[in-house]
């Protein structure tokens, strides 16, 4: 494959990446906004080219020492739930958007230790964005079999390192403020995750299942090199140390590295998405070092005596073998790798280098004199500028001082760089001493050791291949001689800057301002709802005069959006001029995220005067603060109580009216159903009173309806009485083992004639293996009665009642389907109760007094069971359910 075919399918790649990213942006549906897989796969940016290309190096050359930069973050990620959880917090209530601010504004919002963090990070990250270029160019050099040209403009990997740049400082610098959520971006670098997964395992199954005959296969021919078994083992205590180390700085790195603080703290939408990331980032680390060592031995064997980077096999075996398309697969796959971490490292880079060196030590006067629209306009330009040289000066270290150098070395120099927060980040959230000296002098130290010890000796490796950087030392005397270069300066550089931090914490006490935050990192779910009134600030401010500043980055319409929001917050009339400490830190937040903490803070002073506070002072206000939104709480959690009982008792008595109502309207049927038989009864007894000719057959049917009506009004007046008993638990049931089929025959038989005259159709579906339960069998032929008649009423002739018998989950279910009417929705949770009549109802009254159903439901429920009726398409059907 020729330079400009390749060319053209990066071409193509990088559009789709525009695509999704416009796409994204665009739709900002929940697919790609709150879904927790694309938040889980966008923090996977933690696997690069080395993990694409380097860790098969470090495999093929020193066996299992490769998995201690995946092992340490998968240790430590479950602890992320209460770590990230805090941080997430914390970020953004104080609308942080890097991790120079999030460890300088804990510290006292100090602008000198933001610029300090933000240094540290260029320069441990430069060199990291510097291999992924690297690894762009060599694979991209090795798939055409062009040479690497060391005229920058003639070479191919150039322009595309331009393409890059161009893409990141587009979509990276989308909005001003850079707390934003950048879901353009994200959303790429997610399916870029997904994308350099798979290509990476159709690259290992081809080479275990189609160049070998599965892992048994590689391993048995890879047990011919003498360095087989010290490959596959830690090598003893040695190995063991040194792994551990490694696992350790990792699981900083995991926490520290600029692109993972950004895509973990600062894109994290909800924190519930925590929980999915917590088993998938560790499943996606898991799959993707799976085949680590089978393409790694596979490498060794094809390629045994031929003098190739063992970096570059996952290009070299497919080349072997003629497969042009899973060379190319891989290629795209550790593009993606590279190109995430490019364009996530230099935007995060960016904003720190924007907010905490160029505006508070360039800019800052001249954005307090200019309107919004320059500010805005300028403040873009500054983070695209320093996106694009970000990347052109990450190409130009690769091309001039790591050109020979291995992906792993370089990248773990960036580790043990970045490594160099730790102690004053994780002291942050867990420890209320730490102090701004003791920060910055504990980092100072730890970053010269390890420039001393190790980043100046690799540069000088660089120029001279001769110098050995094992048996480089400023000081022999701390050379520990079982450790790595690598773990030693690790080891030597954390100790000395977490003495350094604890000792001078400790022994000098830091100013109000450093310990207000402290209790608020600390405490941050206690302040969480209130944190504007956690902050504290005395002084003369107006807020005329901040809404001047505030104007001039957000606009007016913002500006007043803002403020009336905040105003409608804490109840403050619009005639007041008065600013407290609330609208102080409101204001602040409002420019952090456009400016940074730091330069925040340095407008709003511009504009206020603060008086010193002591720190018992502070101490006291916070202690008064905490006690405040204790008793908010107390009394937010007992108004809520009182809501929910009012709105209890507000149905409670919608329900008694409506029950009531429900009542009045049983009495009146029962009424009327008593009323009817009465007169009957005494209509047809006057007439056999006043009229003595009447014939004979004539007497014998009124005397007739007078029995029946009779046997009508005893009916309804037991049925009465009868649910009273129920409900009052003065009936005891009979139960004995009875056949239930056999019972329900009994139920059936006095109304079966009914049923066959109106040539409805009758059939029983048996499904039972045995047929004997414990009931009362004359209240179960009351019920199935009950049922029978009911359906027998209102099912038209030709229609069909068909009953059905199984026992399911250790209970004996009986369904009796009918093609009638069906019920009213609203009517199918009510028709069991005694004192409903149906509101769908016609002029004219339903037959019956409304007591069948009750009382079936009483009698199901005194055997423990359950009794419900349901709507199909063509009828209804009545399910019983009695424990067997």
């Amino acid at each position: 494959m020729n330079n400009l075919q390749l060319f053209a399918i990066i071409m193509l790649y990088l559009a789709l990446l525009f695509f999704i990213a416009y796409w994204a942006e665009k739709k900002k549906s929940n697919f790609w906004a709150n879904n927790p897989y694309i938040y889980s796969l966008s923090l996977a940016v933690y696997c690069t080219a080395w993990t694409y290309y380097g860790s098969i190096g470090v495999a093929a050359n020193q066996g299992l020492e490769y998995l201690a930069i995946y092992i340490g973050p998968i240790i430590i990620i479950p602890a992320w739930i209460v770590i990230n959880n805090k941080i997430i917090r914390i970020s953004r209530v104080n609308k942080i958007s890097s991790i120079a601010d999030f460890i300088s504004l804990r510290y006292g919002n100090s602008r000198s230790f933001g610029a300090l963090i933000s240094i540290v990070c260029i320069l441990a990250i430069i060199p990291y964005i510097g291999i992924q270029i690297k690894a762009i160019s060599d694979t991209f050099h090795q798939i055409t079999l062009s040479e690497n040209s060391d005229n920058v403009f003639t070479d191919t990997a150039t322009y595309v390192v331009i393409l890059i740049a161009i893409f990141s400082s587009y979509y990276g610098t989308r909005y001003v403020d850079a707390s934003e959520k950048r879901l353009g971006i994200i959303s790429a670098v997610a399916v870029e995750s997904f994308l350099k997964l798979i290509f990476f395992v159709v690259l290992g199954l081809f080479v275990t299942y189609g160049v070998f005959n599965g892992f048994e296969d590689i391993y048995e021919q890879a047990q011919k090199f003498e360095d087989f078994v010290a490959k596959n083992t830690f090598n003893g205590l040695e190995g063991s140390i040194n792994f551990a180390i490694t696992s350790l700085l990792s699981m900083s790195a995991i926490f520290l590295l600029p692109r993972q603080f950004h895509t973990t703290i600062v894109e994290n939408r909800k924190e519930k998405h925590l929980k999915t990331a917590i088993w998938l980032f560790p499943l996606y680390l898991l799959i993707f070092n799976f085949f680590v060592f089978p393409i790694a031995w596979g490498g060794r064997i094809l390629f045994e005596g031929q003098n190739v980077n063992p970096e570059l096999f996952p290009i070299l075996i497919p080349q072997k073998f003629g497969n042009i398309l899973v060379s190319v697969m891989v290629f795209l796959g550790g593009l993606s790798a590279s190109v995430s971490m490019i364009i996530i490292s230099s935007i995060t880079l960016s904003v720190m280098l924007s907010n905490n060196v160029i505006i508070p030590y360039g800019w800052i006067d001249t954005f307090k004199k200019n309107p919004e629209n320059f500010n805005t306009k300028n403040i873009v330009n500054i983070r695209k500028v320093s996106i694009f040289m970000l990347i052109i000066s990450a190409f130009l270290f690769y091309k001039y001082l790591i050109i020979k150098s291995s992906l792993f070395s370089v990248g773990l120099v960036s580790f043990v760089l970045i490594a160099q927060l730790a102690p004053s980040f994780f002291g942050a959230i867990f420890w209320r001493r730490g102090s701004y000296y003791g920060a910055v002098t504990g980092i100072i130290a730890g970053v010269i050791i390890c420039y001393v010890n190790l980043i100046i000796p690799q540069y000088i490796q660089t120029i001279n291949t001769e110098f050995s950087l094992d048996n480089y030392r400023i000081l022999e005397f701390f050379k520990i001689p079982y450790l790595s270069t690598i773990a030693q300066v690790f080891f030597w550089s954390i100790l000395v800057n977490s003495f350094l931090f604890a000792v001078i914490s400790v022994s000098v006490k830091g100013n109000y301002r450093e310990r207000n935050f402290a209790e608020i990192y600390i405490d941050i779910d206690q302040y969480i709802q209130n944190h504007e009134g956690a902050y504290i600030w005395k002084g003369k401010a107006n807020i005329s005069d901040i809404e001047k500043i505030l104007v001039r980055f957000l606009g007016e319409k913002k500006t007043k959006q803002a403020l009336k929001i905040f105003n409608t917050k804490y109840n403050i009339t619009d005639e007041t001029d008065t600013a407290d400490s609330r609208l102080i830190k409101f204001s602040e937040n409002l420019l952090a995220g456009r400016i940074g903490t730091a330069s925040a803070k340095i407008l709003v002073e511009g504009v206020t005067k603060e008086d010193k506070i002591s720190l018992p002072e502070v101490l006291n206000i916070l202690e008064e603060s905490k006690e405040n939104i204790t008793l908010n709480r107390k009394l937010t959690e007992q108004s809520k109580q009182l809501r929910r009982l009012s709105e209890d008792l507000q149905v409670a008595n919608t329900n008694l009216i409506e029950k009531d109502k429900q009542k009045d309207d049983f009495l009146d049927s029962v009424a009327h159903e008593l009323r009817t038989p009465i007169t009957a009864i005494r209509a047809a007894s006057e007439i056999l009173l006043d009229d003595d000719e009447i014939p004979t057959e004539i007497k014998k049917e009124f005397l007739g309806n007078i029995i029946s009506e009779s046997d009508r009004l005893n009916e309804i007046i037991n049925d009465i009485l009868y649910l009273d008993k129920l409900e009052s638990g003065i009936i005891q049931l009979n139960i004995q083992k009875n056949n239930i089929v056999e019972t329900y025959h009994k139920a059936l038989k006095p109304i079966e004639h009914l049923i066959q005259q109106k040539n409805i159709h009758h059939s029983e579906i048996d499904l039972l293996n045995q047929k004997e339960y414990e009931y009362d069998e004359a209240r179960m032929i009351q019920v199935f009665q009950n049922i029978l008649g009911n359906a027998y009423k209102f099912t038209d002739e030709s229609g069909m009642i068909q009953t059905k018998f199984i026992e399911k989950d250790g209970q004996l279910n009986i369904s009796i389907f009918n093609t009638g009417k069906k019920i009213p929705e609203e009517d199918i949770e009510l028709i069991f109760d005694k004192f409903y009549q149906s509101k769908n109802q016609n002029i004219r009254k339903p037959i019956g007094t409304g007591l069948g159903l009750a009382i079936c439901k009483k009698i199901i429920e005194a055997h423990k069971g359950e009794i419900s009726a349901e709507n199909k398409e063509i009828g209804v059907v009545f399910n019983i359910k009695l424990n067997s």
